[in-house]
């Protein structure tokens, strides 16, 4: 069964959420964590990969040619997979509002998730390295509190960066992700007003 990668909520001080978005209203259980990892929020579709092929977030969404890259990506990885593995990440081959020059790969993965269970990020990276897949940039590793945050928000570029991830570094539950997971998003973060998927594909560069 194909299965939805679940919502992440905005952090509370999150300037890019809309009426439409979630707010983690508590953010003390993520707080509370001995360790968490924050990791850049890139501009592109969310791509699961499984045993079967690939599919953005929603799974019975329509074709797009820009999604072609992917279809093939995904081809070399999922015969990889078991049933009940997922491999969650940004696809980023065309240009949503932030245009990238020099990225390591169309996608950059930032979740394994196993009969769901999101697996601890050490062993994330394990198992990406096994399968060829890069991961998003690691902004923070260590211990939270409101300083790291504050830090790591006044240390973005908000031209090149749309934002941040906090995790749990340690593994956790699909059912958790609401009070270990939430966003960090720039303010006015969709600048163009014809839908990516709607106008002419411009493709990202790779370093």
């Amino acid at each position: 069964m194909l299965r939805k990668y679940g919502r992440t909520f905005h952090l509370p001080q999150s300037p890019g959420a809309t009426s439409d978005d979630k707010i983690l209203q508590d953010a003390s259980a993520l707080l509370a964590e001995p360790e968490v990892v924050i990791t850049e929020k890139m501009d592109g579709e969310n791509t699961t990969i499984h045993s079967g092929g690939c599919h953005p977030r929603s799974p019975d969404a329509r074709y797009h040619p820009s999604r072609d890259w992917m279809k093939a990506f995904a081809a070399g990885i999922s015969p990889s997979l078991q049933e009940g593995e997922r491999i969650v990440g940004e696809y980023l081959y065309a240009r949503h509002a932030i245009a990238y020059g020099a990225l390591p790969s169309y996608f950059l993965g930032f979740a394994w998730i196993v009969n769901g269970v999101v697996q601890p990020w050490e062993a994330t990276l394990v198992r990406f390295g096994e399968l060829g897949i890069v991961s998003v940039p690691v902004l923070y590793r260590g211990p939270p509190s409101e300083t790291v945050l504050k830090e790591t928000i006044s240390g973005l570029d908000l031209e090149t960066q749309e934002g941040f991830v906090i995790r749990a570094a340690r593994g956790f539950a699909e059912t958790e992700m609401q009070s270990l997971l939430a966003k960090y998003v720039r303010a006015d973060h969709v600048q163009t007003e014809v839908h990516w998927m709607n106008a002419e594909i411009t493709r990202n560069g790779l370093s």
